[in-house]
């Protein structure tokens, strides 16, 4: 298991902090992030970009991308934040199926999306996101 794609749907608010907490975990892993309906361009959102800088994680050179085929096919691993998410995924790239996870597994839990909220629901969405990353994080290392 050498990629790691997580997605969420502007790519601006939850999946570069999930980016950056997985990267930070596994460096010599690729991890990227992608959007269903991407901010193409966007950098991160500022309360994204601080709340991941209060926790040690560098969001300023993120820029927000489109999930496409390629991204899907060559990832050994794709988290999502809502199981909204991970239908999509599966209804647009049938061939990933059984490689789409939600990021708040085996909670059962959606990660709400915290855009155009208060500081607070970016808080609470990366407190959400550490603790899937923490249970993940173990299972990824299983698996080499």
């Amino acid at each position: 298991m050498q990629n790691i794609l997580v997605v969420c749907v502007g790519n601006i608010c939850r999946s570069p902090i999930a980016e950056a907490m997985l990267a930070r975990e596994f460096p010599e892993k690729k991890v990227w992030s992608a959007g269903l309906g991407a901010l193409v361009g966007d950098p991160a959102d500022p309360f994204s970009v601080e709340v991941a800088a209060a926790n040690g994680l560098d969001l300023s050179k993120h820029r927000a991308q489109q999930v496409a085929s390629w991204m899907c096919e060559s990832a050994d691993v794709i988290f999502v934040m809502e199981q909204a998410h991970r239908t999509e995924i599966e209804q647009r790239y049938p061939l990933v199926r059984g490689r789409v996870f939600r990021m708040g597994e085996p909670q059962r839990l959606d990660i709400a999306d915290p855009h155009r909220q208060p500081k607070a629901a970016f808080e609470a969405a990366f407190a959400d996101i550490a603790r899937g990353v923490a249970s993940w994080v173990p299972r990824i290392r299983q698996l080499g």
